[in-house]
């Protein structure tokens, strides 16, 4: 504390800013992370970035029949939302300890 009380603006400032440089870090930490989430088995998988940009989908030959073609689109977004429900826990376990439980408005999947 500063005089009369009130906070030490410098020490407020380095908390800011040691705050800013954690939260750039677990940013970064997500964008060059991946997750795969997967259906019917592992016979379609995607795979995302921690940011939640998808960069794989595998589709097993098996999965693929001219005659239901429903099916296979039921598979491909099941696992692109097993895949986000992976990013949502990982950018929980990576944001959290930085935010401290915040989250609200930081524009990442999940928050």
């Amino acid at each position: 504390m500063g005089p009369g009380g009130q906070p030490d603006m410098s020490q407020l400032l380095q908390q800011a800013q040691k705050m800013q440089q954690a939260l750039a870090d677990a940013q970064q930490q997500l964008a060059t992370s991946e997750v795969t989430g997967s259906a019917g088995g592992g016979l379609v998988t995607a795979t995302m970035t921690g940011n939640g940009d998808v960069v794989a989908l595998t589709i097993a030959p098996a999965a693929v029949d001219p005659d239901d073609v429903e099916t296979l689109q039921d598979l491909v977004v099941a696992a692109l939302r097993d895949a986000q429900r992976a990013v949502n826990e990982l950018a929980a376990a990576t944001m959290g300890p930085v935010t401290g439980g915040l989250g609200g408005g930081l524009g990442l999947p999940g928050f």
